[in-house]
């Protein structure tokens, strides 16, 4: 127990993957970040103005669109400017509770993204399913209530997994990605985590499958009263409308599902960055082009934002 305590103690802090050694390269790659980090919290901000300040879009589908922008910059708040900072000032070296704070955060935003995606599956299938109670089944209390609930459950996974992950000791301090992520820390430990990694794959894919089995129920009902509409407009609206969300949802499954749902086998360091970047940099990018950049409503809102019109 005595050496349990101390190996756990004796980690102050970790080394995170470096993307190069040539200190002209690792500039190149901190404008790459920089750009990518303005861009992306940039766009889910204006969403977020533009759906606050125009009060025509004060209804469930955009309030929830605006939840999810508002987790997006989140998503990448947690990881971008430590990677920007490390690489200007040339160090990869991030603290323990450094640390912890990436994983609980990263996990919190990306659960809360995966069961926010799910509420909005639910959204359209009332609207279009069931439209002569969306009043009463997706009203503004309902949706305040369901948003709590979702980051009530994201916040209890996150300290679950997170004080999981860092409660075993660890062996080495060397990250094999740019940002603590579990499947890479649990690589470093000292003891025998099968048991662990095992109940952490089965809870997590009990989750998963569930909100997506979900989903897809839902979209075959959205899909076959979609087909019923007679009019070729109403059908190709709300193929618009709903065909997204499903794409953005299907890509999110399989690189979460990727990382995370699989064995911390050694699979190769260049595999591993590209599904991680999948996962956590792609989503912020393309929610606002697929939810919103799309959508007429929110185009006019941003110019007033703009001061276009």
């Amino acid at each position: 127990m005595h050496l349990h305590e101390q190996n756990q103690s004796s980690i102050t802090w970790f080394l995170l993957l470096g993307f190069s050694q040539f200190h002209e390269l690792q500039l190149l790659f901190f404008i790459v970040f920089l750009v990518y980090y303005l861009v992306a919290v940039g766009v889910n901000v204006l969403i977020i103005a533009a759906v606050a300040t125009d009060h025509h879009l004060h209804n469930p589908m955009y309030f929830f669109l605006m939840t999810l922008a508002i987790q997006d910059v989140g998503q990448v708040t947690v990881i971008v400017p430590k990677s920007m900072a490390n690489l200007i000032l040339d160090t990869r070296q991030i603290s323990y509770s450094g640390c912890v704070s990436q994983v609980l955060f990263s996990l919190f935003f990306l659960a809360s993204d995966f069961f926010l995606l799910t509420v909005m599956a639910y959204d359209r299938y009332v609207a279009i399913c069931i439209p002569l109670q969306y009043e009463m089944l997706v009203n503004k209390k309902a949706c305040l209530q369901m948003i709590a609930i979702v980051w009530i459950i994201s916040i209890l996974y996150g300290v679950l997994h997170t004080g999981g992950t860092f409660a075993v000791p660890f062996c080495s301090k060397v990250v094999n990605q740019f940002f603590c992520e579990i499947p890479q820390l649990m690589k470093l430990t000292c003891s025998n985590i099968h048991l662990m990694e095992f109940r952490f794959i089965l809870f997590s894919a009990v989750i998963v499958v569930g909100c997506f089995i979900f989903i897809l129920v839902t979209y075959v009902c959205i899909f076959t009263a979609v087909l019923k509409i007679p009019s070729l407009q109403g059908r190709q609206k709300a193929f618009s409308t709903c065909l997204p969300h499903l794409i953005v949802v299907s890509i999110f499954v399989f690189t979460t599902c990727s990382v995370y749902i699989k064995p911390s086998s050694n699979s190769p360091p260049s595999l591993d960055l590209v599904m991680t970047i999948s996962y956590s940099m792609i989503p912020p990018l393309m929610n606002p082009v697929f939810y919103s950049l799309r959508n007429n409503e929110i185009k006019r809102a941003l110019a007033k934002v703009l001061c276009f019109t």
